[in-house]
């Protein structure tokens, strides 16, 4: 029950709350020491190094107060060299469709980035090679379970399409019915060059898709929180 006798039916409920025997203060510094190791083994990961051309540099952003998550494909060339994710044309594409400014992109306490690869995998006949499928079964669940105060998740491309929502046949399926995985997920083209044929193709996601996209995004990059924090008994 909240502070006014309504039911709560947010699945958070509880966060920020101290507990009889808890020690004031103590959750946060833990939390945050344990998503600091975590990201340091992640970056120092060499699982699959002997498969990666130019040998592992693991890109990832975040921290624990982020609010928003971007699940993505693999750095490209230019992300390998910078350590920067989307530190290239297809950023700029991402943060237009977002409405986001490069600075609030960027801010790790609101904006966290994962791929499903976390290092370059390298360069294909076509393209670069997908993702390495050993990253997302070793890092993502421990990394995920360190980012609490997520409220939207961008799933982006289709290898996180393939992973995240299982259940869309196809990546034309799942954006078609982007609304179906609300509030949790929200399902993206891969904002790559190629992807400009396919919103042409497609006007429906600029005139339906983008709208509500930039107004999720905003709430939940917004600083007032959705709920008050548990009252003091």
């Amino acid at each position: 029950m909240n502070s006014h006798g309504d039911p709560v039916t947010d699945r958070r409920v509880g966060r920020g709350c101290q507990f009889a025997g808890s020690r004031p203060g103590a959750a946060e510094p833990a939390a945050t020491a344990a998503f600091d190791r975590l990201t340091a083994e992640i970056r120092h990961c060499t699982i699959c190094a002997a498969q990666l051309p130019l040998g592992p540099r693991p890109v990832l952003r975040g921290r624990p107060s982020a609010r928003l998550l971007i699940i993505s494909q693999a750095p490209g060339a230019r992300v390998h060299e910078t350590g920067l994710s989307f530190d290239d044309r297809s950023g700029e594409r991402l943060r237009q469709w977002l409405a986001v400014d490069r600075e609030t992109f960027y801010d790790e306490n609101r904006v966290a980035i994962m791929p499903m690869g976390f290092c370059y995998p390298g360069r294909a006949a076509s393209g670069d090679r997908p993702p390495r499928p050993e990253c997302a079964p070793r890092w993502h669940a421990p990394f995920r379970a360190l980012l609490p105060a997520v409220e939207l998740t961008l799933v982006a491309g289709a290898f996180a399409i393939r992973h995240y929502l299982p259940a869309a046949e196809s990546l034309n399926a799942a954006l078609a019915c982007w609304r179906s995985f609300l509030p949790e997920f929200f399902p993206l083209p891969h904002p790559s060059w190629r992807s400009a044929l396919w919103t042409r193709e497609h006007p429906w996601f600029e005139d339906e898709v983008l709208p509500e996209l930039r107004r999720r995004v905003a709430h939940a990059l917004s600083p007032t929180p959705r709920s008050a924090p548990c009252p003091r008994r």
